[in-house]
């Protein structure tokens, strides 16, 4: 074949190849946009957070047991705290998912990385369908006590402070959450409910954090 047969067939070629790229970068665009792939990537995010935590929280409380340094001793409660709250703030968040999805629902995966799931649509969802969302994340709270306290023993500080770290959480979303709960289902408009957590949420910061410093006392000592 000739190089000028070569160089045609190449060139009547090259529309289709251009044409086959641009459906591909679609698609790929496409994809990315789909609300479960945005969904798959907050789950290995929370993933990746909470193995963080769980091996922070294991490689200080390893330390502090085999060296007996106060200085680790004191990390292992640190990251101990940190790991319960985490965890049990992760699956707390999973199950408001799952009770909006139980629920029938109208909501939006969220783009950007975060903590939330899902950005709720007021004006597309009832109450009912707002109190089964809520207390579902209550439930999640509850079970993840449950499981991290036959899960990780707390038999020294870190473990004590880890426990703690999960009811200073549960104590706090109760807080939190709660009274708009109590209210929405009086006949309360669910998102003016939610406007009036930001004037209560320095007390509940405080009365859970003085819950899980009890806690960590009464588990550790």
């Amino acid at each position: 074949m000739s190089s000028e047969s070569q160089s045609k067939k190449a060139a009547d070629s090259a529309p289709y190849e251009t044409k086959a790229q641009a459906i591909t970068d679609s698609d790929m665009q496409a994809l990315s946009r789909s609300p479960a792939i945005r969904l798959a990537k907050l789950m290995g995010v929370h993933l990746l957070v909470a193995l963080l935590v769980l091996s922070l929280f294991a490689a200080a409380v390893s330390w502090s047991v085999v060296s007996g340094l106060g200085i680790a001793s004191a990390l292992s409660v640190a990251t101990g705290a940190l790991a319960g709250i985490t965890l049990s703030t992760l699956i707390h968040e999973w199950f408001h998912y799952a009770g909006a999805r139980y629920a029938g629902a109208s909501f939006t995966v969220p783009k950007k990385l975060g903590l939330f799931l899902y950005d709720w649509h007021f004006d597309k969802n009832d109450q009912h369908q707002f109190l089964i969302m809520s207390v579902a994340g209550s439930v999640g709270g509850f079970l993840s006590l449950l499981f991290l306290w036959y899960a990780v023993p707390a038999d020294n500080w870190g473990g004590a402070a880890l426990r703690a770290g999960v009811i200073a959480s549960i104590v706090f979303a109760a807080l939190v959450e709660w009274p708009v709960v109590r209210q929405v289902r009086r006949g309360a408009d669910p998102m003016m409910e939610l406007a009036n957590i930001p004037g209560r949420l320095r007390r509940c910061f405080v009365i859970a954090g003085a819950v899980g410093i009890f806690a960590t006392l009464y588990f550790g000592a």
